[in-house]
């Protein structure tokens, strides 16, 4: 799943980002910055090589939900999969779903002024909206969708690519380190900035959710997984450098919809909200895809605990309408909530679970030395040590620089447990 927090991360970063005698990095070396998308990159790889072992050995729908119920304890998995099916995939799509409408308005602004100081939050609510009713129609409409919009995402990176490298004028920036670069490698603005670089790659072990979805899993999960997340590393990693490349870091820094003010130095005013609507496009195909994603977990749950069997019920067509009609009201509450809290609180949750499916890794090795494994994680086991240890770096850093956000996200994880 290639998603579009590309689009919006980055003027954070730079706001994030300061020098270790405390001026801010807006001249000199975006080596830090560029270092934040290739360490990103690497833990997301690192992650779906995991994930495709784990998916082909225990090939069933529900992602950590059905590897932590495996692996550890069926509470175990009920938390993650009641996080999942309440607020894991719902907060994403809302943080979308709001960036789309702060994109929409600048592709089009004569409807800003239509619903004054909502028209962003109206435009979100009504995408979801349609977007659900899409879902609930049938799985054939939804795939020929969502493969035509992630088409139409990545030639829109590759445009911002080849023409901002080609055509734009180049900013006084360098990507080769200073000097004090490296100790910013190990400060708490990268590690709390990973936490938005993550978001972004948030798709990386989006095939996992959908195992008994996909024809030979085997085969294809593994190859959807590590092929997929390696080309969105090199995209994401490329438009970045352009971004930085073209555009000034005082317009960057602290800019949500970066990809705007980028375009308008690529391409100028009219090109710039021309791809702008093309990211709208990019972002519909973003919450479609967390939506089909976050329905298949809860359905997973009704089909396990009878209490909860109808979030299980699906129609004729396969279509998990309870879980999927629950999702949006869910979302539409999350809506009234800015995008960037949502965003520094979910995505920490978010990684604490991957990090113990990954570890799960290890574990199953050890508890389940003879069960059959289609594939085998490259590298084991030094990748889930590596997964590991950067996720448990950007953890520790992130709480330091979002304590509240953080300590909900504990209770997030543990009122499981009561529940269970």
């Amino acid at each position: 799943m290639i998603g579009t927090g590309v689009f919006m991360s980055l003027g954070y970063q730079v706001a994030g980002f300061t020098r270790p005698d405390g001026a801010p990095l807006l001249t000199g070396s975006v080596f830090p910055i560029i270092m934040l998308w290739i360490v990103g990159g690497a833990l997301a790889l690192c992650g779906a090589l995991c994930y495709a072992e784990l998916a082909t050995a225990l090939p069933r729908s529900g992602g950590e939900y059905n590897f932590l119920s495996r692996i550890y304890h069926p509470m175990v998995g009920f938390c993650t999969g009641l996080c999942s099916a309440t607020i894991g995939f719902a907060a994403p799509i809302a943080a979308s779903a709001l960036f789309f409408g702060k994109y929409l308005c600048r592709a089009f602004p004569g409807i800003a002024g239509t619903a004054p100081n909502n028209t962003e939050h109206a435009a979100a609510f009504v995408l979801v909206t349609v977007v659900t009713l899409a879902h609930l129609r049938s799985l054939r409409f939804t795939g020929i969708f969502q493969a035509a919009s992630t088409a139409m995402t990545v030639g829109l990176i590759l445009a911002f690519v080849i023409f901002g490298f080609s055509a734009a004028p180049s900013q006084p920036v360098t990507f080769v380190p200073h000097a004090s670069d490296w100790s910013l490698l190990f400060s708490a603005a990268f590690g709390s900035s990973l936490i938005w670089v993550m978001y972004a790659y948030s798709g990386w072990n989006a095939a996992a959710y959908i195992v008994e979805e996909v024809r030979n899993p085997g085969k294809a999960l593994p190859r959807a997984l590590i092929l997929g997340t390696a080309f969105v590393i090199a995209l994401y990693v490329a438009v970045n450098g352009v971004f930085l490349y073209t555009t000034p870091l005082a317009l960057l820094s602290g800019e949500p919809e970066v990809a705007h003010v980028a375009g308008i130095q690529i391409f100028g005013q009219a090109g710039a909200r021309i791809g702008s609507a093309l990211i709208c496009v990019g972002l519909v195909a973003n919450v479609s895809a967390m939506m089909w994603v976050g329905s298949r977990v809860s359905e997973a749950i009704g089909a396990t605990y009878p209490l909860l069997g109808f979030l299980g019920r699906t129609s004729k067509t396969r279509i998990p309408y309870v879980s999927l009609l629950c999702q949006f009201a869910v979302v539409f509450a999350l809506l009234f909530f800015d995008a960037s809290s949502i965003i520094n609180y979910i995505e920490s949750v978010l990684l604490f679970w991957s990090l113990l499916a990954v570890l799960g890794v290890i574990v199953l090795r050890f508890r389940e030395p003879d069960l059959p494994r289609p594939y085998r994680t490259w590298g084991y086991p030094v990748t889930p040590i590596i997964f590991a240890l950067i996720t448990v770096f950007c953890l520790a850093q992130n709480s330091q620089s979002h304590l509240r956000e953080t300590l909900i996200g504990a209770a997030t994880v543990l009122i499981g447990i009561p529940i269970y």
